[in-house]
């Protein structure tokens, strides 16, 4: 490549002040005037992308049971198992099979029976745990229960990491960054994709944040966990001696600079970077209003549980219809306390007090609002628990789980597959996590195998190469 003459390098370094603050405030200009002259203009700016078919969805919250929720003592019940409680369990149905930690042990696996009992619920005589009084009889009719769910992984982190990006390899975008890159983002002043997390009633695993990371796609489809208690994201309020108007002007000078760095190499995550700090700076007024409740009525608050932001499942339930209703796109909110190695009677009772009342009245609020016919709203967890007893516990389970969706397309006060009767192995109408991916993104309009984004060589999509769509329990 032939260099630039030395006196034409020398004048193209030298910009004067005029000539950037000319060339920066033209680009910001136009920008701005557009956005005027024709509101939401940089909405969802995913060139190329939109629905391959018209989708019954507008946006998701997926609550997340982090830890394993017992499916025989929350969704799936099974009389077999009761009857041969104490009982050693077949080792022709555990042998060379994937236990976690009960793998290898020497003496007889015994056999634990619910610790729950089950009731018939709604119209439809869902069959749901009696743990769960409010989901049972408020919106048995409204949701579809999966009794007949597979993974592939076994521990808590890995198994988090395919349920949310359809691999077990860290670094693959998550199920929300694929969302939000294939159909934008409906929002200027609230990320498209937000995390909260709450925990109790059992041990809390931890939850790393790649869980929500947007992988080898622009990092601008990430998620943004929001705290539950004090300032919900870290620098929301400016420093002291710092006004909105001295920050703008920051904001400005900054973009200016990344724009001028932008036309030399045409960088996506330098247009990432300007998009993110106005983003930034218009959350500055978006947040604390959209945390504050106090406009919510008493009737809605107690539909709840609760009125203030006090970092529990029931207030972030809450604060996942606000962020609804502003045009979030995927709302992921975990409560870790599932993971119930020993005492699961108890453990499995108190965990589900702290997420019952709030999971129906979520699904209450989204149907009073109209709002949940275009929002698919999700319960489950990462896998499910041995029909073996781990002392007064049960252990890690990937062969066959439940969990439920409801809105969005959904057909309510259903529910599809099984387990085997001693609830080991899904059997009938197994739905594997790709499977799951496949409906989901079928709801909001998007063909799971055309949702692609070339890296390293070749096309990657959230269900790899796997997956196909549930069409029986769509609406």
């Amino acid at each position: 490549m032939n260099k630039l003459p030395p006196h034409l390098a020398d004048s193209l370094l030298q910009q004067t002040r005029r000539d950037f603050l000319g060339k920066a405030g033209m680009g910001i200009g136009s920008l701005a005037l557009g956005n005027m002259l024709v509101p939401n203009l940089l909405k969802g700016a995913n060139p190329g992308l939109a629905e391959h078919f018209p989708g019954k969805c507008k946006r998701v919250i997926y609550l997340c049971m982090a830890g394993g929720p017992s499916h025989l003592e929350t969704l799936d019940y099974k009389p077999k198992l009761r009857e041969l409680d104490g009982k050693p369990m077949p080792k022709s149905v555990t042998k060379g099979q994937q236990i976690a930690q009960l793998m290898g042990r020497k003496d007889s696996l015994k056999i634990m029976g619910p610790q729950h009992e089950f009731k018939h619920y709604g119209k439809s005589r869902q069959h749901i745990s009696t743990v769960f009084p409010h989901i049972g009889s408020k919106i048995a009719d409204d949701i579809c229960i999966i009794r007949s769910m597979k993974t592939e992984q076994i521990n808590h982190d890995t198994a988090h990491t395919f349920i949310n990006t359809g691999s077990m390899i860290p670094g693959r975008p998550s199920m929300g960054a694929w969302l939000t890159y294939g159909l934008g983002i409906e929002t200027n002043n609230l990320p498209g994709f937000v995390v909260l997390t709450s925990a109790g009633g059992g041990q809390s695993q931890p939850i790393a944040a790649r869980q929500w990371h947007s992988g080898f796609l622009p990092s601008k489809y990430q998620g943004v966990r929001f705290n539950s208690v004090g300032d919900p994201v870290y620098y929301i309020s400016n420093p002291k001696g710092v006004d909105a108007a001295g920050q703008r002007s920051v904001i400005d000078t900054v973009s200016a600079l990344n724009n001028i760095q932008n036309d030399i190499v045409d960088d996506p995550e330098i247009a990432t970077r300007i998009s993110q700090y106005e983003l930034a700076f218009q959350m500055q007024t978006s947040v604390p209003e959209l945390t504050d409740f106090s406009d919510e009525p008493e009737h809605v608050t107690d539909l709840y549980g609760t009125n203030r932001m006090d970092g529990s499942f029931a207030a972030n339930c809450l604060l996942a219809r606000r962020l609804a209703e502003r045009g979030v796109r995927f709302i992921h909110l975990y409560h870790r306390g599932w993971d119930h190695h020993g005492g699961v009677k108890g453990g499995v009772a108190n965990t589900a007090e702290l997420v019952d009342q709030a999971t129906a009245g979520l699904v209450t609020d989204l149907k009073q609002r109209g709002m949940l016919e275009d929002t698919l709203v999700v319960w489950g967890g990462e896998f499910g628990r041995t029909p073996m007893a781990q002392g007064s516990g049960r252990d890690h389970h990937i062969a066959g789980f439940s969990c439920w969706m409801a809105g969005g397309g959904i057909k309510g006060g259903t529910s599809w597959g099984n387990t085997d009767e001693l609830g080991y192995k899904a059997v009938e109408n197994v739905v594997h996590i790709h499977d799951f991916h496949a409906t989901m993104l079928h709801l909001f309009g998007i063909d799971h195998t055309k949702l692609t984004y070339r890296f390293q060589g070749r096309q990657f999509r959230l269900t790899d190469v796997h997956g196909h769509v549930v069409k029986e329990i769509l609406a």
